[in-house]
């Protein structure tokens, strides 16, 4: 039970986790630098800190959107062809065809984008440096609120598709954490991330 449970949440969410590999060598590349501007502005919040920082840059937000997309589209093909559609929470409710899996990316990447912002707000407002996460003694809550909190917003979409339990909500917020964890390991050991944490 527990290993088809762990099934379905993989196969359910394995897009934007590739989609988020992908964002992250699109960031590192020369490619759009145009886009590459915070999406603050540069402007200060009230308590005269940024609103986001630097890290947070509409080439960024854009590219989690495409990527999402792109991946999407390209994981329900892979899900048809290896007949995965019943692990797939999404095809719970609507048919494995490409103009829904896009319409699927295009929430995701939304989500994925947006849940991302209010952790770096309150990161700005504890004057913690973009990038960087907290010290002393909520380091551990930060460091894995940093990379659940895209994850919120993608189980939130996986939601409008197949409707579940709190807890279920809560321990697929926990698991794909964990996993965000191990592959941002992954990515700074690639050199693709500046900072593991």
């Amino acid at each position: 039970m527990i290993l088809k449970i762990l099934a379905e949440m993989y196969v359910t969410l394995l897009g934007p986790v590739i989609a988020g590999i992908v964002n992250s060598i699109w960031c590192k590349s020369g490619m759009f630098k145009r886009l590459q501007v915070p999406m603050d502005g540069g402007r200060n919040f009230v308590d005269g800190r940024r609103i986001f920082g630097d890290n947070k840059t509409w080439k960024g937000f854009l590219g989690y959107i495409i990527c999402n997309v792109i991946c999407m589209v390209l994981w329900g093909l892979v899900c048809d062809v290896a007949q995965l559609e019943a692990y797939n929470m999404f095809y719970e409710k609507v048919a494995n065809t490409p103009v829904n899996n896009l319409i699927i990316g295009l929430l995701l990447g939304i989500a994925y984008g947006v849940f991302e912002l209010p952790n770096s707000f309150l990161k700005r407002r504890l004057g913690v440096v973009p990038g960087k996460s907290v010290s002393g003694a909520w380091k551990a809550f930060f460091v894995f609120f940093d990379q659940a909190d895209s994850v919120f917003g993608c189980v939130l979409v996986v939601c409008f598709f197949a409707p579940m339990t709190i807890g279920f909500y809560l321990l697929y917020v926990v698991v794909g954490g964990v996993t965000h964890i191990l592959i941002n390991m992954l990515l700074y050991a690639c050199k693709l991330r500046k900072n593991m944490f």
